[in-house]
C-alpha cells in the first residue's frame, strides 16, 4: 500500500520541486518603475532556481536566446533596444553640445566669451537634449518588463484580457467617397 502511495505521489512531487519555466526578474529590477534607472537588468532564466542572476546586457542581447520566437516578447525587446540607442544617442548629444560650449568659452585668446551664436546654439542642443531625455527614459525600462510579461504569459497559454487578444494592430484617418473623414481600424491575425 505504501509503495503504490509513493508510485502516485512521486511524479507530482517532482513536478512541485521542478524550477519554473518562466524568466524573473531580480526583485530591485522587478520593482523599476517609470523614469527608473537605466542599468542593466539581471534575471534568473527559466529553469533555474537561486540567486543566480544573469546580466540581460545593455540592450537585453543575452535575454533574447531566452525568449525564443515569442514574437510578442521579441516585439517589446526590439522597443527596449530602441529605446536604449535613443538614450545612448541623446548623451552623446548633451556631452557633445557641452564640450562644443566649453571649447567655445576658451577660444579666444585671453578673452572669455559665454554667449556667442555657436555658443547659444550649443546650449540650445544641451538643454534639448536634457528635455528629450524626459519621454525616452520615462518607458524604457517598461519594454524590457513587458517582454518578460509577455514571454510568460505565453507559456501558460493566457495573453491579457480580451482588448489586449482583440486589439485592432493600427488606426487611421481616411477620406470616405463623400470626402468626410473615417475612422480606420485593421486588425492583424495571430
Amino acid at each position: 500500500m505504501f509503495l503504490v502511495a509513493l508510485a502516485v505521489g512521486a511524479p507530482r512531487l517532482a513536478a512541485a520541486q521542478a524550477a519554473p519555466a518562466t524568466i524573473r526578474l531580480q526583485p530591485d529590477d522587478a520593482a523599476r518603475g517609470l523614469s527608473g534607472p537605466q542599468h542593466n537588468f539581471y534575471f534568473l532564466p527559466p529553469g533555474k532556481t537561486g540567486e543566480d542572476y544573469q546580466n540581460a546586457g545593455f540592450f537585453g542581447q543575452k535575454l533574447r536566446p531566452y525568449l525564443g520566437t515569442n514574437a510578442e516578447a521579441l516585439n517589446h525587446l526590439a522597443d527596449y533596444r530602441r529605446q536604449k540607442t535613443l538614450f545612448l544617442a541623446d548623451r552623446l548629444v548633451a556631452v557633445g553640445a557641452l564640450g562644443l560650449y566649453g571649447s567655445q568659452v576658451f577660444a579666444k585668446d585671453g578673452d572669455q566669451q559665454y554667449f556667442n551664436g555657436t555658443q547659444q546654439v550649443a546650449a540650445g542642443l544641451f538643454v534639448a537634449s536634457l528635455l528629450a531625455t524626459i519621454p525616452i527614459n520615462r518607458h524604457t525600462n517598461e519594454h524590457l518588463q513587458q517582454a518578460l510579461t509577455a514571454y510568460n504569459s505565453g507559456l501558460t497559454g493566457a495573453h491579457g484580457t480580451w482588448w489586449q487578444r482583440y486589439s485592432p494592430s493600427t488606426a487611421g484617418l481616411r477620406l470616405g467617397p463623400q470626402r468626410t473623414p473615417l475612422l480606420a481600424l485593421a486588425w492583424g491575425l495571430r
